[in-house]
This record gives C-alpha cells, sequence and structure tokens, in this order.
C-alpha cells in the first residue's frame, strides 16, 4: 500500500528535516590538542630548545631561572584562539596568569606579544585580527600587575604561520598570540 502526504503532512516533514539539519550544524569542533597549561613547553615544533649542558657531568639541567629558555619551559610563551576571535580563551587564562607572575618575578623584562592569524582573510583583515589579539594579551598581562610599558605589541596577521600546512590543524596552530622576550632576562 502506498501512501500519499497531505500538503500537511509533507510541511512537516520538511520543518523536522530542516530543524534536524539546524540542530546538527550547530554541533561545535572540540578545543584543539596543543599545549595551553604553564607546565607544558609551547615553543613551535620547528624549534626545539637545546639542552644546556651541566659544568662537571654533561648533564642537561634546568633553563637558568629568569632566562628566555625558563620562560619558554617553565611558563610557556604561547597562547591560541578560536576562528575569528580576539577574546583570551578559558584554557589560556592559566598560562597568561603563569606569564604576569613571571614578569613580575623578573621585573626587568621586556617583552612583545606578537598577534597572528591564519591564512584565510585577506591581509588587512588578518593583520587587524593579530593586533586584537596581541593587546588582549596586553591587556591580560597589565591586568595581572605587569607594568604596561614593559609590554609593546605587534601583528604579523597571517605572513609568520607556525604551521605552513593547509586546513584546520594549521590553522588552529596559526591563531595564536606569542609573548617574546626583547630584553632583560638572564
Amino acid at each position: 500500500m502506498v501512501r500519499s502526504f497531505t500538503g500537511s503532512a509533507a510541511l512537516r516533514l520538511a520543518l523536522v528535516a530542516t530543524a534536524a539539519a539546524s540542530l546538527a550544524a550547530c554541533q561545535s569542533k572540540p578545543k584543539p590538542a596543543y599545549p595551553t597549561t604553564p607546565s607544558q613547553p609551547t615553543a613551535p615544533p620547528s624549534t626545539p630548545l637545546p639542552p644546556q649542558a651541566g659544568p662537571v657531568t654533561g648533564q642537561p639541567t634546568a633553563p637558568l631561572p629568569g632566562s628566555a629558555q625558563d620562560f619558554i619551559v617553565n611558563v610557556g610563551d604561547r597562547v591560541y584562539f578560536d576562528t575569528d576571535q580576539h577574546e583570551i580563551r578559558e584554557d589560556a587564562r592559566p598560562l597568561l596568569s603563569a606569564q604576569a607572575d613571571w614578569l613580575k618575578r623578573y621585573p626587568s623584562v621586556v617583552v612583545k606579544i606578537e598577534g597572528n592569524a591564519d591564512e584565510r582573510g585577506t591581509r588587512e583583515y588578518n593583520l587587524a585580527l593579530g593586533a586584537r589579539r596581541a593587546n588582549s594579551v596586553r591587556d591580560f598581562l597589565v591586568a595581572q600587575g605587569v607594568a604596561a610599558g614593559r609590554i609593546s605589541t605587534i601583528s604579523f596577521g597571517k605572513e609568520q604561520p607556525i604551521d605552513a600546512g593547509s586546513g584546520e590543524d594549521a590553522w588552529q596552530k596559526n591563531r595564536n598570540a606569542h609573548t617574546a622576550i626583547v630584553s632583560g632576562a638572564r
């Protein structure tokens, strides 16, 4: 037996299908799995940090406290952002708090926050987005008690990716703000 749909039944079916498609489109993607906590290094994989040799044994030693390597290894120098966003993510707050604590411990250190974006969008859009990201990190650090005069910002937009690939994995890595030590470290 073949049933034919009446106008209202077909309309209901179409509405249910549209609602299901809308719900499927609203699902969020999981956050990136790269390091965002202070205890994990956040240097790009392409620039491994050489261990420092101990004075007698030749065994690797911990980075010199107050050095740029100490900052990278023990605090972390990079936070990540969602697509087209410049707000500090919840998973970045502990790392930025650790950066602020480290910078307050070493008051002679001056840093530059480098804002970055992925390859999508125009050059102008990405430069503006990178600037907003860098300023968000700067504002967070200042709110945590770091003197504003010790922090400068720059935007590289999409011009200096840390992952030259194309696709979501590369884009997630390239949507970041990098805290670079300019001077004052040991």
